[in-house]
């Protein structure tokens, strides 16, 4: 079977390596973004099946990274889970207008939890 391939853009190193290596376990192929221009460039090369997307981020937001995503035909229809602590109505309305699955915050889900999340949204 071919992995489902997954992009995680997070600059929390601790938080990026924890869920690279759980993902890996679950037989993912992960690929790793710690800036949201970084996460927008591999996004755009490896075209992977979902992008677990923190807002928070150096360089270019969550949200520009998202609206750009959305914006172009290439990627356009990957799954994108936003994974944050911005738990603001207002950041989860702009997200899902923007064209997000699903939006998560931190603190409320444990790792496992937001795998299972990640492979509902994928139809795993």
């Amino acid at each position: 079977m071919e992995h489902k391939r997954i992009l995680i853009v997070e600059d929390d190193d601790f938080l990026l390596q924890m869920y690279v290596t759980k993902l890996e376990l679950e037989g993912f192929k992960v690929f790793e973004a710690t800036t949201g221009l970084q996460g927008l460039k591999v996004a755009q090369k490896e075209k992977p099946d979902l992008i677990l997307l923190d807002l928070n981020l150096p360089e270019l937001s969550g949200f520009e990274v998202l609206s750009q995503l959305k914006r172009e035909d290439t990627t356009k229809n990957i799954k994108v889970l936003i994974l944050t602590n911005y738990s603001q109505k207002e950041n989860i309305d702009k997200c899902l207008a923007l064209g997000a699955d699903d939006y998560l915050i931190k603190a409320h889900f444990v790792p496992s939890e937001v795998i299972k999340k990640m492979k509902e949204v994928l139809g795993d």
